[in-house]
């Protein structure tokens, strides 16, 4: 800890003297071999086997969004682009209204990037439904496990099926579980969604151990397995943003609404913006503005009604990652019911074993990060399901995000267990729609029902329906880049035609769908120095940002030059996971995602000393 507080604050005095020295040293600047990149980079042509070639989707550079924010007229301004508002931006955008979207940080750079990663209705919330005899319970999964489906068929790449056991330690939670499990499955059967993962069964002790080897075997006399599904959430919400970019939406991060412009009848009728990446301030003219910034939404909303009252309470969660052999590749573990009465989840993602979550009143604040207390707490509950000692030095990441909960004044004093995860959409007497509340899985039904009511405020003569059911976002088969439509040829054409790895392989296609193929020719070109350049068959050597995981170098270039990462913030944390899943492995990255991204930006010195400082700050988060 002393030697990273060192070498921050002697970041901080580089950075500091080479902004002195800027206008009269030349040398400040990062050198570059190459010219800056093009205002539109097209990604090469796609070879196939039978001698054609494919040109896949190219994102619209930066530039031109900004360009179309300054100079156009639209119909829906979105503000927040997580999951609902790039869910609420394709949305309107599919349905032939003129759309933007702009993002103060980054996509999914707060609450949709730090959630369970799984796609579910939630099986404890239908507990409460029975028990408690509450309807708006089951309407809630009910809904949910409708929306699980669509996020499933969205991107069949990215999001699968997981089976998660619940151990069970006494003979009457045999019947209790499995019933409850099996209730799960008749919500979906009703809501139509049944056929997006299997139905639950019941195994023995014998058969639970096999397949979690590192469950307590004292006292277990069986298990139920239940299935919901799981994703990579910000790579989820950024492929949103993208095919809302992809439909005609112009969107933009780091663009801060300063303040709204109104008509004479005290109507909204835009933004003025600030340009974070160059200080620009201009005014975006829009029919009808939604505010989607989730946590945040109070704040938004008072900047059109001063004297609006807050909806929002907020609440932390914290989540761990621990070495992979902590659970089974393809089998999660659910604790339902730890000592203060939650659920604790323990999956297998991205080649670690995630674990949470917490859940407590928290401040609002764009770094949360989490206590010592909360670690430790995540830690106990986990040993008491697990036969092999967890460490507190095993633990590779820690974070803690803010879900929005909305307020309801009269159950306040029951915690955040009683406060709504059900959305609500809010008109304001300015005009402003508020979308607020909800689950990261009902994210496409809270963008519906927020365009249905944009619709009707702007009074739409021939309003359109709502196009994304069954939708498939960028990387999909949609997008039509693959020589044959198949998936799971783009995984044998990167081992075999680009000689990648298999780990790496998998991660690509897992992660890009067939955008993954645009990786491997960035390797093949060498781009940046992303391969050894002497190597006749450079993808074989993809140079890997951490030797223990698969992420690659020519993701970094990717994710520059096809999904507007402007930071290494955006690439360590959200282009790809190394953040969240090993904090130290991420920290020993940074220098080399600078460097990359400093030739592909033409960082300064200083600018690049600066972006090395913020991601080290912005890692302390990681460890509690």
């Amino acid at each position: 800890r002393k030697a990273r507080v060192a070498l921050s604050t002697l970041s901080t005095m580089r950075a500091a003297a080479a902004l002195l020295l800027k206008p009269y040293c030349s040398q400040c600047f990062w050198p570059s071999d190459q010219d800056a990149p093009p205002e539109h980079v097209t990604p090469a042509p796609i070879p196939c086997r039978d001698g054609t070639t494919v040109i896949p989707f190219a994102a619209p550079s930066r530039r031109a969004q900004m360009e179309r924010l300054r100079q156009e007229d639209f119909d829906i301004l979105v503000i927040g682009a997580g999951a609902t508002g790039s869910g609420v931006a394709l949305d309107a955008a599919t349905r032939g209204l003129k759309t933007a979207l702009v993002e103060q940080e980054d996509f999914a750079a707060g609450t949709s990037g730090r959630s369970t990663k799984l796609i579910h209705g939630g099986i404890r919330y239908l507990e409460r439904a029975f028990w408690r005899l509450d309807y708006t319970s089951f309407e809630l999964v009910k809904e949910a496990l409708d929306e699980r489906k669509f996020m499933m068929q969205a991107a069949p790449y990215m999001n699968s099926a997981l089976p998660i056991m619940i151990p069970i330690y006494e003979l009457w939670q045999v019947p209790y579980f499995w019933s409850g499990a099996k209730a799960y499955d008749a919500v979906a059967w009703l809501a139509g969604g049944s056929d997006a993962v299997p139905g639950s069964y019941f195994i023995n002790k014998r058969e639970a151990l096999f397949r979690f080897p590192m469950l307590k075997a004292d006292g277990l006399k069986g298990a139920v397995v239940y299935y919901d599904g799981q994703m990579n959430d910000t790579r989820m919400s950024l492929t949103i943003a993208l095919t809302a970019a992809q439909s005609g939406a112009a969107v933009a991060n780091r663009v801060r609404v300063l303040e709204f412009t109104k008509s004479e009848d005290g109507k909204l009728s835009g933004a003025v913006v600030q340009d974070l990446q160059t200080a620009e301030t201009f005014t975006i003219k829009a029919k009808q503005i939604i505010n989607a910034t989730g946590c945040f939404a109070d704040s938004v909303r008072k900047m059109a009604d001063e004297d609006a009252v807050d909806l929002i309470v907020p609440a932390g969660g914290v989540h761990i990652m621990l070495p992979e052999h902590f659970s089974p590749d393809s089998m999660g573990l659910i604790v339902p019911k730890t000592s203060d009465g939650r659920v604790l989840f323990f999956l297998p993602w991205e080649n670690g074993t995630l674990s949470g979550t917490t859940d407590s009143v928290t401040e609002l604040t764009m770094r949360p990060k989490p206590t010592e207390k909360e670690t430790s707490f995540i830690l106990q509950e986990c040993q008491k399901y697990l036969d092999a000692p967890v460490a507190r030095s095993e633990v590779l990441a820690a974070w803690s995000g803010i879900r929005p909960l909305v307020r309801d004044p009269k159950r306040l004093q029951e915690g955040t267990k009683a406060l709504s995860r059900k959305h609500v959409i809010e008109v304001g007497a300015s005009g402003l729609i508020t979308i607020t509340g909800g689950k990261w899985t009902t994210y496409r039904r809270m963008a519906e029902d927020t365009v249905n009511e944009a619709q009707k405020q702007m009074k739409v003569q021939d309003p359109q329906p709502c196009k994304t059911r069954g939708m498939q976002l960028v990387g999909s088969d949609r997008a039509g880049v693959v020589c044959d439509g198949k998936f799971n040829s783009i995984l044998v054409a990167l081992k075999n035609d680009y000689g990648l790895a298999h780990d790496v392989a998998k991660h690509l296609v897992g992660n890009y769908g067939t955008r993954a193929l645009q990786i491997a020719e960035i390797v093949r070109q060498n781009k940046y120095g992303v391969a050894p350049p002497s190597s006749s068959k450079a993808a074989s050597f993809a140079k890997r940002l951490s030797p223990r995981y698969p992420y690659l170098e020519a993701e970094v270039v990717f994710a520059c030059e096809q999904e507007y990462a402007g930071s290494p913030i955006d690439v360590v944390a959200r282009r790809t996971r190394l953040a969240f899943v090993d904090a130290e492995e991420a920290r020993k990255a940074a220098p080399r995602i600078v460097e990359i991204m400093s030739r592909i930006h033409r960082w300064s010195w200083a600018e690049r000393e600066a972006a090395l400082h913020d991601v080290d700050d912005f890692l302390d988060t990681f460890q509690s």
